[in-house]
């Protein structure tokens, strides 16, 4: 839910256009660009708001309705790596329109879907889609606009898209629900992808290939072992611990994870080159960025089920009871690259990670009897805040002194991270929460508190864990990054 910020930026010179485009066409060619990723963000929780109505419409249960949004993040998350070396070998604009125009088909199919089966298969072929779109269009940033102010601005505009997609997915979602239906959260995809295919050509520059292979055996392994993973998680929450196949899930997982490790030693071309874990630094930021989503992502999870059904929320009212954290999250990115020049990438990432450790910790408190004032808006505020504050400082910590040769593996692998984190962090939390609730009594709504403030406990140790690893492997670094 966060792209790389204007701090930073892998160097590109070398991959940009040999004369500059006028500041009107780059404008146009910015809008292109943050109108790709800011669709793929937002669908990532624009049918959260949703799940009830998908629920009653296609008969998943509670805990079988995550896959709704796991089958499109793991596919997303599992895929982007290979998505970013697509775009270096083929072409970035090539691929973003291949992209956009997936979404928008796998869409269509998804809003008309009649069956569960049907409407998982199309969330996965959005995730491809999204895993095709998100590298290309960092990299056509820094590979469109030129060093200096320019790329500055740029990158703090994608930045404070990219970084509200998932909290504008959340309003946007109960908007379509309520006015139309769920339905609508896909399928108002379909007009968007077209007309980025029709405006990419024209507007946006294709940026020059570079000869390579494609690291099919370690993009598969990778993501059979994270799905695998997720399943067994899942399975875990509905069945129990001892469950057969959960843990054959686990046991799958902990092989093809490691078959993933072995092909990405081996391979000539990996689709995740570990140089790039070379740098201490940039290890620690790719380290924080898998855990502070797998400790927070969950939230919108459980928060949306908990406006709806506890507070009795029209999809409408819950997409909107989302608005403060949105806000808060969009001014504050906005204002980062200042406080980054005045303190110090360091204290900025720092700050943001505490508080959103304090957010989920505050949520971990949540009871039936809570309203939306008492109970949500304070938490909200904080995870509003310490996002905004968190994801560009370590997008830029990753981002900074990347060649340009490895731009697209470097920004698909922390987006990469960062989705794989969300998705695995969420079946996480939904085992805690099945856990919670497999014996419990009392009133559906108090089984539903109970069980989400044990899952929103879980994600606070993350986050604070997310923040222990920034503390104690980031150093420090004055000011703006210099490797703009």
């Amino acid at each position: 839910m966060s792209a790389p910020s204007s701090p930073s930026a892998p160097s590109a010179t070398a991959d940009a256009t040999s004369a500059p485009s006028p500041p009107a066409r780059l404008g146009t060619t910015l809008l292109v660009i943050v109108t790709a990723y800011l669709m793929v963000g937002v669908d990532s929780t624009v049918v959260n708001v949703a799940l009830p109505d998908i629920a009653q419409g296609l008969h998943f249960s509670r805990t079988g309705l995550s896959w709704v949004l796991n089958a499109y993040t793991l596919a997303f998350g599992g895929l982007l790596l290979l998505g970013g070396r697509i775009g270096d070998i083929v072409g970035r604009r090539r691929t973003l329109a291949a992209g956009a125009l997936l979404f928008a088909l796998s869409s269509l199919l998804g809003g008309l879907a009649t069956e569960g089966g049907w409407l998982l298969a199309a969330r996965a072929l959005q995730g491809l889609g999204g895993a095709l779109i998100a590298p290309s269009t960092l990299a056509l940033i820094t590979t469109s606009f030129p060093e200096g102010p320019r790329r500055h601005h740029a990158l703090s505009v994608y930045s404070s898209m990219a970084g509200i997609g998932g909290s504008v997915g959340l309003v946007l979602g109960g908007l379509l629900t309520s006015w139309a239906s769920w339905r609508w959260a896909l399928l108002i995809n379909v007009p968007i992808g077209l007309a980025l295919v029709l405006a990419l050509p024209r507007f946006v520059t294709e940026t020059p290939r570079h000869a390579g292979r494609f690291d099919l055996a370690g993009a598969l392994t990778g993501t059979a072992g994270t799905t695998s993973l997720v399943y067994a998680f899942i399975r875990a929450s509905e069945t129990g611990w001892s469950d057969t196949r959960a843990l054959l899930g686990f046991i799958a997982a902990a092989a093809l994870l490691a078959g993933f490790a072995l092909v990405e030693a081996r391979a000539d071309q990996p689709v995740m080159p570990l140089g790039l874990f070379s740098d201490r630094n940039r290890a620690g930021g790719y380290a924080s960025i898998l855990l502070l989503p797998a400790g927070m992502f969950g939230a919108f999870y459980f928060l949306t089920l908990i406006c709806q059904q506890v507070l009795d929320y029209s999809p409408l009212r819950a997409g909107f009871a989302f608005l403060p954290m949105t806000l808060v999250m969009f001014t504050t990115v906005r204002l980062v690259p200042r406080l980054l020049a005045r303190f110090g990438t360091k204290p900025v990432l720092l700050t943001g990670m505490t508080l959103v450790a304090a957010g989920a910790g505050w949520l971990w408190r949540l009871g039936p009897g809570d309203g939306y004032a008492a109970g949500l808006l304070g938490p909200l505020l904080l995870l509003g805040l310490g996002v905004g504050l968190s994801f560009m400082p370590l997008n830029a910590t990753i981002l900074s002194a990347v060649e340009p040769r490895e731009a697209g593996a470097a920004s698909g692998l922390l987006q990469t991270l960062q989705w794989l984190g969300g998705t695995v962090g969420l079946s996480v939390l939904v085992t805690v929460y099945g856990t919670a609730t497999r014996h419990s009594t009392g009133s559906p709504d108090a089984v539903l508190t109970h069980g989400a403030a044990r899952a929103f406990g879980v994600g606070a140790l993350i986050a604070l864990a997310a923040l222990v690893v920034a503390a104690s492997v980031i150093t420090g670094r004055r000011g703006p990054a210099r490797n703009v």
